[in-house]
Formats: structure tokens, sequence, C-alpha cells
């Protein structure tokens, strides 16, 4: 299994059943079950209180025909308590639950990594810069929104979704689900995001003053986006911390050593 099974989930590690049951050479109706059958003790295992009374669910997507399958976010404590519920471990299981523990400390490590640069300086300031552009561009969106509704849209405020999961899209590789993106970047992220919204920003304003209509404003400007995400190309979300956290802690090292 190459997927990875632990994910984001609003600031959390946390595995899906669909993925759990395929590591475990079970079928996924049964883990629900299981689950179903000792759902005290699995939420006595949820730590947040959010979701201490019920489970976190998600709809996995069908693939070709069928129905989306809806599946169990589980923390590291409930997979845990999931995996001594399985009696027979096979080699390909033991593979498994060692993929598992090691996806769940990885997260762990990178969150950890993300806490501590955003308690840097720099951090600070490109976060405060960041907002500032992320104004400009949603007033510019606004402005869009109004001449789009004027053009004949009938849903112009989808625009402002639109807009942002272009420059997310195109920018970012993004594995989990986030209240908001920008909470989990990088300074360097952050930067390339408040860039990409120039981009953006700017081709709104060219294009209503050339009272071009809305629609080929969009590509436009989309096609604006993307000639600058191939010049800076695509980072994944959250995982560049750690690298960013090595080569501090290296820099601090060295520095030590020598004196």
């Amino acid at each position: 299994m190459n997927a990875s099974i632990v994910k984001q989930y609003e600031g959390e590690e946390r595995a899906g059943t669909f993925l759990i049951a395929q590591g475990f050479e079970r079928k996924h109706e049964v883990v629900i079950k299981l689950i179903k059958k000792h759902e005290i003790r699995f939420l006595r295992l949820e730590k947040n209180k959010r979701f201490s009374k019920t489970f976190i669910m998600q709809k996995v997507p069908a693939k070709k025909a069928g129905r989306p399958v809806e599946e169990y976010l589980l923390n590291e404590r409930q997979t845990v308590f999931l995996g001594t519920l399985f009696r027979n471990s096979n080699d390909t299981i033991l593979d498994f639950k060692e993929k598992l523990s090691d996806e769940f400390v990885s997260l762990k490590d990178q969150n950890r990594a993300l806490k501590k640069h955003q308690s840097t300086g720099k951090y600070q300031i490109t976060r405060d810069i960041s907002k500032i552009l992320r104004l400009d561009a949603t007033d510019s969106i606004k402005k869009f929104v109004e001449y789009a509704s004027g053009q004949g849209s009938k849903t112009p405020e989808n625009y402002y979704r639109l807009y942002t999961g272009m420059v997310n899209g195109l920018l970012f590789i993004v594995e989990g689900k986030f209240k908001n993106l920008r909470d989990v970047m990088t300074a360097p992220q952050l930067m390339t995001t408040g860039a990409a919204e120039q981009v953006v920003t700017k081709g709104i304003s060219e294009g209503i003053k050339n009272k071009i209509f809305y629609k080929d404003i969009y590509k436009d400007v989309k096609s604006r986006v993307m000639a600058f995400a191939e010049l800076t190309g695509q980072s994944k979300v959250i995982e560049e911390c750690l690298q960013l956290e090595f080569k501090t802690s290296q820099l601090e090292d060295n520095q030590n050593n020598e004196r």
C-alpha cells in the first residue's frame, strides 16, 4: 500500500478506516461493525472534546461506478486499539502496522516542527504581510463578483471559492483537511501565496478596466497563475517544515560545536 494512511484533519493526525481495513485484510463493513460493537471504548479514547460523543465521518470517493463509502477517521489511540481487536497477523499485516505507526510519528513530528517555525519572528512578520495581501485580493474578487453579476452571472459569489481554490491547487500539494490552509503554511509558502494573489489582483483589475467578459477574465487570471506556478513549482503543505527544522537544528549544532 503506497498511499498515505495517516493524514491531517484540522490539526490532528487521523487514519481512515477504509485504508485501515485494506491494510488489515478485512472488509470495510466488518471493521465498521467492530467499531460500533465497541463504540463506548472508542469514544473514551477520543481526547478531542468536540468529538467525544460521536465519530468523525468522511466520504471516500467511489472508484469508477458505485457510491462513495463512508468511513471513520480514528486518532492514534483508537487506531492502536482497533489493531488489538484483530487476531491474525501475517507479514503483510505486520508491514502495514509498521507503516501505520511510522506515519503517526512522522505527522506528529511535522506538526511540532510547524509550531516551532510559526513561533519565530520571521514567520509572524510574514503572516501579517500575507493578511494584508489577502485583504487586497479579497477586495479585488469582490469587485469581480459585482462585475460578473452585472454581466449576467447567476452565482458570482462562487468566485471567492474558485479563485482561492485556483491558487491553492496550483501552488500546493495538500493531503488532509484544514479549516484554513494558511494556518499550516510556512513563511516561504505564505510569501508565494501572497505573490500569486497579487497576480490575481492585477489580472482582475486589468480585465475590468478593459471591460473584458467576466468568464474570459477568470480564464486569463488562471493562465497567469499557472505561469507563476510553473516558475515556483508546487510544494507540499506541512512536510516542508521537517526539512526546515532539520536545517535549523543542523546549523545550531554546527555553531555550538565551533564554540
